[in-house]
């Protein structure tokens, strides 16, 4: 058996997830106020929204990372990609093998909305975060990601 499971998101997790969604907002140094917060969390059980999540939970059944995922349309594919807008696992269980159960969660999860990649962004100051995605990708893309901040 494994040391981790994974599964959707349960309405009963509203308080670990926060603290998990808390502290990924702190390492990009963003404030996390209650309303995102509450929009978010009503988004991810909200079955119309493309957003859902994924937790990772120990054999205890704690919370202890989360995954943000949702189906971004590739046109040039004709299908759907799976697109993970966030990943974080609880700083003391980093290296404990819980970001790979979330991945292999993510694998099981586009294979079964038959998405044949996923695809992500993280910022180039997340050394451990970069290496880590190398391992499962053999490093970056050849893509080069822009944003436009609207007023």
């Amino acid at each position: 058996m494994s040391e981790f499971s994974t599964g959707p998101l349960r309405q009963d997790e509203r308080e670990s997830w926060g603290a998990l969604f808390d502290g990924y907002a702190a390492f990009y140094k963003l404030t996390m106020t209650r309303e995102i917060a509450d929009r978010v969390w009503g988004w991810l059980h909200d079955p119309h929204h493309p957003l859902e999540c994924l937790g990772v939970r120990t054999r205890d059944g704690s919370l202890i990372g989360i995954a943000h995922v949702r189906a971004c349309p590739r046109p040039l594919g004709g299908c759907d990609v799976g697109f993970l807008d966030d990943m974080f696992v609880a700083p003391e269980l980093r290296g404990s093998g819980a970001a790979d159960a979330l991945f292999d969660g993510l694998e099981a999860l586009a294979r079964e909305r038959d998405w044949p990649a996923i695809r992500w962004i993280t910022q180039h100051y997340n050394a451990r975060g970069r290496a880590f995605y190398d391992r499962y990708t053999g490093g970056p893309s050849d893509f080069i990601m822009y944003q436009r901040q609207l007023a």
